[in-house]
């Protein structure tokens, strides 16, 4: 190790900003094991203890072994801790920590042989113990063979050698090369832009990823093997991971930036919490779960998940000893569930994209400060460490839209439109925020890069996609190279039901946003209907610039039915011009203040999506509620909510409820003020609170709890969730039917109906009032909210009134819905 190895972390440290966590996780998005540590540091050089004590004890071969301190000079600086930091030659693997106390040995990391080390270089592995000032430990070669027993009585930093621990690095030739690196200045590897294959590629078919990855990779390590295959069948929960609940508070943390109190960082749910309370969300009946994104983040505040460094990277953030993103997907899938995982394609934070557009590294690995170091290359200004935070922002800005891919005219990693655009072709091309700086999605290797990474997720087992910021994509681009590419690396894993459903964010009542289908939710949903030239970033450019102006005003938009019945007649859809991609249902969100303004929309112009049974519908989220209260979490009240709920389980599209609106969680308050306030305070608090205690899930809404979690299941509106989607799963007309209002009379009433070679599935509804249908087969049908049985015989069924929020669903029979859905003998798989 050399001085001014650690000089230059610490002035990175100091002059970049960081939070001071110390993780590490393999380039893959597969944790390698390591435990969280905090450290506060400093720029002063350390004075290191003198002393140190050593127990004498029986190890595994019933020996004793006994070490004295050595205070062997040192050639490294340190900043210095009020803690113990530990390093051990590399071929041990594990540390075993514990404390001896009245009642008995307390363990500090993990069940023996303890938990895997850090690297810190090709010599040393590390670990670090945040609050503590003396302990027993013992050092594990996988298990055995193993160190002494040793004591450690005073903080400070200890390399274990020769037998003995050293209170400073001992002098002998070590090789200072990082992992996998060359030895460059501040020990922090270099990288350069990547180029994979030409940079011409006309089709997503052209990556040289198809060729370049091995036979073997192709397989899902872990699909879903269930039944619901057509993904109209789930119903979504929502929810920010890091503020769902916390499994694991060794790993919480703060942002930069912020205003949270030390007992809620913004870091504090994660992926072990999560699994923990997958049984709550199967409680409530949900198939599908939806998280925001995992992969490494870098911004002053970025808990969200949407200010990417790394997209072939997991946040170290979310994992524990025991729990990596792998361990997410096995425990929803082994439920019967599915996990939706947030993806972002068109930007990054900006502190640009580590392998993508090298500038800078969060380097957990390095002296355990999990803090932002930029590269010796780093395309900044040779004083950049010397400017101020605001003119640091800026020469990351000017680098990212101005250095170009390999020297190429055209070959900008990231769009070099210098201004912020709003509903023009701008908003394709431009910056939409700070910390979101946009991809030139146009460029080849960039597309490629997108796929190459956000493949591995759907190997490792991810049942779909919520694309974050679509509109902000060309269409065109999407279908030429990153739709159709992501689809294929699915199929070639083997996860041929894999979905994907994007943000198309349309801030109006109507569902073309301001007369432009180009920047609307419907258009996203159809393959192109005209050829552009394709191949290089220039050509490309040009033209999604001319795609955008050839629909950037309503002319004769095409339509479909798929999404209508035929009369009363189901009809096998024709999805020949479809993309294979569903939207996030915005114009209903839009309307969504009162349910009957989004259901009047949609049945007027669902003709413009390809399907809009595939689209995905919710009342608010983390970004937005409905119009005239889309800055706070809804507030409409009960009835109201249940009203929202009825429709949106019963009438076309995916339903999804953002966490906590089964309780009316933070009604009323603003959902996102930025770093501006405390978190507690806005719509996006944590939710934990409220899922304490024990559960017991035997099936979907079945379910024995006690505690807090008890209380939150028993709630009004989260026992109609129980109901709905036990209805849902029921009723396929429910879920894959189409619908038409002909012949119905109500204000928001509709019969749905789906039939395949096995089942003929028809179903009634009508919501907060009264309906009558007529042209309805004939035959005996049971409400499946109050078992209410009427015959048919001249093809009229009548509802009689009923109150704001009640619904009525009435079922043609089937030998499979004998009465009332609800009881545990009531509804079928």
């Amino acid at each position: 190790m050399k001085n001014k190895i650690i000089k230059f972390i610490l002035l990175s440290l100091m002059l970049v900003g960081c939070s001071v966590n110390g993780n590490s996780t393999s380039s893959s998005g597969i944790k390698e094991s390591s435990k969280q540590s905090t450290s506060q540091v400093s720029s002063e050089s350390s004075s290191t203890k003198d002393e140190v004590t050593s127990s004498s004890s029986s190890n595994s071969s019933g020996t004793t072994s006994s070490s004295k301190p050595s205070t062997s000079s040192s050639n490294t600086e340190l900043p210095p801790i009020e803690h113990i930091k530990v390093f051990v030659e590399t071929s041990y693997t594990h540390v075993y920590a514990w404390l001896n106390t009245n009642s008995g040995a307390q363990e500090l990391c993990g069940k023996w042989p303890g938990t895997k080390m850090q690297d810190y270089n090709k010599k040393w592995r590390t670990f670090e113990f945040p609050e503590h000032q003396s302990l027993n430990i013992i050092f594990n070669k996988n298990g055995s063979p193993q160190t002494a027993d040793l004591v450690i009585s005073e903080p400070g930093y200890y390399w274990w050698y020769n037998d003995q621990f050293h209170t400073s690095e001992p002098e002998f030739e070590v090789d200072d090369t990082p992992l996998g690196g060359v030895v460059v200045e501040g020990n922090i590897q270099d990288k350069k832009q990547p180029v994979f294959g030409d940079v011409k590629a006309k089709s997503w078919e052209d990556f040289s990823l198809w060729d370049e990855l091995p036979e073997d990779h192709w397989k899902t390590i872990n699909k879903y093997e269930g039944e619901r295959t057509d993904f109209r069948n789930e119903s979504i929960y929502f929810t920010i991971t890091t503020r769902f609940y916390d499994g694991d508070s060794s790993n919480n943390t703060q942002c930069w930036d912020g205003s949270n109190p030390k007992n809620d960082p913004a870091w504090r749910g994660d992926f072990k919490g999560l699994i923990e309370k997958m049984d709550y969300i199967k409680a409530l009946g949900f198939t599908a779960i939806w998280i925001t994104p995992v992969v490494e983040n870098c911004s002053g505040y970025d808990y969200h998940g949407y200010h990417a460094l790394n997209f072939q990277k997991v946040d170290p953030r979310y994992l524990s000893e025991d729990v990596d993103f792998q361990d997410v997907i096995d425990e929803a899938h082994a439920r019967d569930m599915k996990i939706i995982l947030d993806v972002v394609f068109n930007h990054t934070g900006n502190f640009g994209e580590s392998n993508l557009f090298p500038m800078f590294e969060k380097y957990g690995e390095l002296a355990s400060y999990d803090c932002v170091v930029k590269y010796p290359s780093a395309p900044l200004p040779s004083n950049y460490e010397n400017l101020t935070g605001a003119d640091q922002y800026a020469a990351r800005i000017n680098s990212m839209k101005n250095i170009k891919n390999d020297g190429s005219d055209s070959n900008y990693i990231y769009h070099h439109y210098g201004n912020f655009s709003w509903e023009s072709f701008g908003e394709q091309v431009a910056q939409i925020a700070g910390d979101c700086v946009d991809l030139n999605t146009e460029n080849p290797v960039v597309a490629e890069y997108i796929v190459r990474s956000y493949g591995e997720f759907i190997r490792m087992g991810v049942d779909a996609f919520r694309i974050d910021t679509m509109k902000h994509i060309s269409r065109l681009t999407l279908n030429n190279y990153i739709f159709p590419a992501l689809y294929e690396y699915a199929d070639r894993c083997g996860n041929e039901n894999f979905f994907m459903f994007g943000e198309v964010c349309t801030r109006v009542r109507q569902v073309w946003n301001r007369n432009i289908p180009a920047l609307s939710a419907p258009f996203y949903t159809w393959k192109e209907e005209k050829q552009y030239a394709w191949g290089d970033t220039e050509t490309n450019l040009a033209s999604i610039e001319q795609a955008y102006n050839d629909n950037s005003s309503v002319s004769g938009e095409r339509t479909s039915s798929n999404a209508k019945l035929n009369g009363i007649e189901y009809h096998t859809p024709d999805y020949s011009q479809s993309n294979g991609v569903g939207v996030i249902d915005f114009p209903m969100h839009w309307n969504f203040q009162y349910a009957r303004d989004s259901f009047n929309l949609a049945k007027n112009t669902d003709q413009y999506y390809n399907d809009a049974t595939y689209n995905v519908v919710y009342v608010d989220s983390h970004d937005y509620g409905p119009d005239c209260i889309s800055t706070v979490r809804y507030n409409m009240g009960t009835q109201a909510w249940s009203e929202n709920m009825a429709l949106m389980f019963t009438f076309r599209g995916i339903p999804c409820i953002y966490y906590g609106s089964e309780i009316e969680f933070q009604k009323g308050v603003q959902i996102d003020v930025g770093p501006n306030a405390p978190l507690s305070q806005t719509g996006r608090a944590y939710f934990g609170d409220h899922l304490e205690g024990e559960i017991n899930v035997t099936d979907f809404g079945e379910f024995t709890a006690s505690g807090k979690v008890s209380e939150t299941l028993n709630s009004p509106l989260a026992q109609n969730l129980i109901k709905l989607n036990k209805i849902r799963q029921a009723v396929p007309a429910l879920s894959l039917g189409q619908y038409t209002t002909t012949g119905v009379t109500g204000e928001m009433a509709f019969i749905r109906r789906y039939t395949d070679d096995s089942i003929d599935s028809i179903a009634l509804c009508a919501i907060s009032g009264g309906a009558t249908f007529t042209s309805v087969p004939n035959g005996r049908y049971i409400d499946v909210i109050t078992g209410d049985i009427q015959n048919v015989s001249n093809g009229v069924l009548k509802v009689p009134s009923i109150g704001k929020g009640n619904l009525r669903v009435y079922v043609k029979q089937t030998s499979g819905i004998n009465g009332r859905i609800g009881n545990s003998t009531a509804y079928y798989k």
